[in-house]
């Protein structure tokens, strides 16, 4: 079990930034790819940002690349979800998750482990 725990959701106007946190239990935190998924109101689950076990390899979904950024410190067991020009249609509700798949998992079905996950509101 690894439990995951997000915080740093909140309500921020169009335009605004938040960082987004996820801490980890355990000592196997390196060990697994670390994503990023949100679920906005009404639709279905969607990826948003992984990195890589060491931190070597990112990736983000077409809709958030170049203004969200995703990190990890290893030694604190936490990823870090930082997102600047929030749209409305950033809304949702953000999950971490840990997968044991090599690289940057992609995919919902590769994560073992979700938080429960941590609201953002994005106002226009």
């Amino acid at each position: 079990q690894v439990p995951l725990v997000e915080s740093g959701g909140g309500l921020v106007q169009a335009g605004g930034s938040l960082r987004l946190s996820c801490t980890a239990s355990g000592r196997t935190f390196s060990t697994y790819a670390m994503g990023w998924f949100r679920q906005p109101p009404g639709k279905e689950r969607e990826f948003v940002a992984v990195i890589s076990r060491s931190s070597s390899s990112t990736y983000y979904a077409d809709s958030v690349k170049g203004r969200f950024t995703i990190s990890r410190d290893n030694a604190k067991n936490t990823v870090d979800l930082q997102m600047n020009s929030l749209t409305p249609e950033d809304t949702a509700v953000y999950y971490c998750a840990a997968s044991r798949a090599s690289d940057t998992p992609r995919y919902q079905y590769e994560y073992n482990y979700w938080g429960q996950g941590t609201q953002v509101t994005v106002s226009s």
